[in-house]
């Protein structure tokens, strides 16, 4: 899912700080310990508790003594990962390197998924919000919300940001034609949720066949996540209904 896998951000200066934990893979741990050159690091901000951001924290603790895990709260996940976790909220401002970050909460991929921002020069560490090449996987069993995505895409927008720093893939230098464009591309989706509800596809394993027709049998689950999403939202919108296992389309 992740292609060559994710990127963690050091911040060197005061305040050594790493955005994101990374799996633990043990040649992150030694690039890591190289980029330091000696010094020690402070902090580990972790963006969300998904495994390939926050599952390398016991490592790294390990590693580094004293080193400090903060993100916000997230009980169902965090326990899987046993630190210390020192909560984070939105609008916190975070010590960083020689800067500060603010603390930028932005669900939606996951209930605790955070962003953090630059103001200065205008650089978000945007973690799993977007990813130049690909759109954001919304996982509905994993407490992933479409709108809360689609609202914290728009709050990214209004700030402006010269370039995001993602998780995954290269470094993205023009924010708001990517966020816009995923901002279209849900709702291209949901109109075709919609069409195919209104054909008489009744559960997302159906809507999938007939809205993702060439996908390999691997994909297919996390197409159903994505697509059980878009079904929560138009439920939530009261706009489509379901009993039981089946779905259907609400008409005005």
């Amino acid at each position: 899912m992740t292609g060559d896998g994710n990127w963690t951000w050091l911040l060197g200066g005061r305040v050594p700080t790493l955005i994101d934990a990374g799996a633990g893979d043990p040649r992150h741990l030694a690039a890591v310990e190289q980029a330091l050159g000696g010094a020690v690091l402070s902090q580990v901000l972790v963006t969300h508790a998904h495994v390939d951001h926050a599952g390398g924290a016991p490592a790294l603790g390990e590693r580094f003594t004293g080193v400090r895990f903060r993100k916000m709260p997230w009980p169902d996940r965090d326990q899987k990962w046993p630190v210390e976790w020192l909560p984070l909220k939105d609008g916190d401002v975070i010590e960083a390197g020689d800067t500060a970050l603010m603390v930028i909460y932005t669900p939606g991929h996951s209930p605790d998924h955070l962003c953090f921002w630059h103001p200065q020069s205008r650089t978000l560490f945007c973690g799993d919000l977007a990813a130049r090449g690909t759109t954001i996987w919304i996982p509905a069993r994993l407490q992933g919300d479409l709108s809360a995505y689609l609202a914290s895409l728009e709050r990214v927008i209004a700030l402006e940001p010269l370039r995001l720093l993602p998780a995954h893939g290269p470094i993205i230098d023009d924010p708001q034609r990517l966020l816009r464009s995923y901002i279209d591309h849900r709702r291209q989706r949901e109109e075709q949720v919609i069409a195919a509800l209104r054909a008489g596809d009744t559960t997302p394993g159906q809507i999938v066949a007939r809205v993702y027709p060439a996908l390999s049998d691997t994909i297919v689950p996390l197409a159903v996540e994505s697509v059980t999403a878009h079904l929560i939202k138009l439920e939530r919108e009261g706009r489509a209904r379901r009993d039981q296992d089946a779905w259907n389309i609400i008409d005005a």
